[in-house]
């Protein structure tokens, strides 16, 4: 007997989960969706930005600004809650 064929025997045989059991879903996806409720007037600022700066042609205009206040907006929200939900 060769010790690849005892230690096969000794050891629990582990299988992979079928594919009927449940999807994992992302708790930062779904927080992120709840959270982008929470940061509406973010939200608007950015899209009159960017509406704003789409209807010119030539402009230096970037929505920087508006992007990063309506992300760091969602981020603070998730944040508090997201530790918790995590195995």
């Amino acid at each position: 007997m060769s010790f690849f064929s005892f230690f096969s025997k000794i050891t629990p045989k582990v299988e992979a989960q079928s594919d009927e059991d449940e999807e994992l879903v992302d708790p930062q996806v779904v927080l992120k969706e709840q959270c982008g409720d929470k940061c509406t007037n973010y939200k608007a600022k950015l899209d009159e930005c960017y509406e704003r700066v789409s209807s010119r042609s030539q402009t230096t205009e970037t929505c920087a600004e508006e992007l990063f206040d309506f992300i760091h907006c969602v981020d603070h929200c998730v944040a508090k809650d997201l530790f918790s939900k995590l195995k």
